[in-house]
């Protein structure tokens, strides 16, 4: 590295500097005690955007095998340090304390690729004491490199299911909608996406789940179908998170709970109603639930209207 800098070659000694930081490194542990790399490496583009504005206009240098970088990558490039110290000091400190339960081979840093700074996006949102606690900077990383936010929240969500922290998904999806840039249905896709972990978790704990998820805004309100006919306790979590209509039923059909599917369909005006009950209807006799069939062509042989007979006119008196 020494014969870069004698060189005046800035930008491949940064390079080098991410390398010294990131090799051999287990944990965040070990990255917080080389975090020295990181400040040589902004100083070493720092350095060189200075050289690149004095240079400006002026006679280009004879060396030109020197690697070059535009201004605007390198002021980028100073952005991803500046976020990458504050990650290993979050992690580090998370290691340190023993909060830190995730494991694995390779450890993510920002300066690999989009999968590797998605890795990184969830490892803070996880080893924090709460999801909100590094919900933050897990932000600032999804934003800055304009990553698959929906992706990251979603296997985020399926490691707490993992982890048997239930209470953190409802905590992860305050998070979301009040970042100011989710979509109106990304809390929604969420959860669909982790149906089928959902589906792993054992009758007692989803019991618990509800109790730790007892407040006012998140109560079953009195008179839905799911409270009168006390549904089984997957299906409160479901309704707890006010899923819009369609993706609640889609989510009860993946679940295969066809009733709770039923119930929700004929709460509604009559003539969405109808169309609802005929698409779970449907949905049953696919699957050879044929108790539900039936139910729901008894509902409909009462409220679908009854299509007239009408008598040419020719034939009248």
């Amino acid at each position: 590295m020494l014969n870069t800098v004698r060189l005046l070659d800035h930008v491949r000694a940064a390079m080098t500097c991410i390398r010294f930081f990131t090799h051999g490194a287990k944990s965040y542990t070990e990255l917080g005690d080389k975090q020295t790399w990181l400040l040589k490496i902004k100083d070493h583009l720092k350095v060189y955007l200075q050289e690149v504005s004095r240079s400006s206009g002026r006679k280009k240098m004879a060396l030109t095998f020197r690697k070059k970088m535009s201004a605007a990558d390198v002021s980028r490039h100073i952005n991803t340090v500046d976020l990458q110290m504050e990650v290993t000091k979050f992690l580090h400190r998370c290691e340190s304390s023993g909060t830190s339960q995730m494991t694995g081979s390779s450890l993510p840093t920002l300066f690999g690729n989009n999968n590797m700074k998605m890795d990184v996006a969830c490892k803070v949102m996880l080893e924090g004491k709460n999801i909100e606690e590094g919900f933050g900077i897990a932000f600032r990383v999804l934003q800055d490199f304009q990553l698959e936010a929906t992706e990251v929240y979603s296997k985020v969500a399926k490691q707490l299911v993992k982890q048997q922290k239930y209470g953190e998904i409802r905590q992860l999806l305050k998070c979301v909608n009040e970042s100011g840039v989710a979509a109106k249905n990304d809390g929604d896709n969420i959860i669909l996406n982790c149906l089928n972990e959902f589906k792993n978790i054992p009758a007692e704990d989803l019991d618990n789940l509800i109790q730790d998820m007892d407040s006012d805004e998140n109560k079953v309100r009195r008179g839905t179908p799911l409270a009168r006919a006390k549904q089984p306790v997957y299906c409160s979590f479901l309704t707890k998170f006010c899923l819009p209509l369609l993706l609640q039923i889609q989510a009860y059909v993946m679940c295969n709970k066809l009733r709770s599917a039923y119930l929700v369909s004929v709460r509604q005006e009559k003539t969405r109603a109808v169309q609802l009950v005929q698409h779970v209807r449907q949905l049953a006799e696919n699957s050879g639930d044929d108790v539900v069939k039936a139910i729901c062509t008894q509902w409909l042989s009462v409220h679908q209207p009854k299509t007239r007979n009408r008598l040419p006119q020719g034939t009248r008196k």
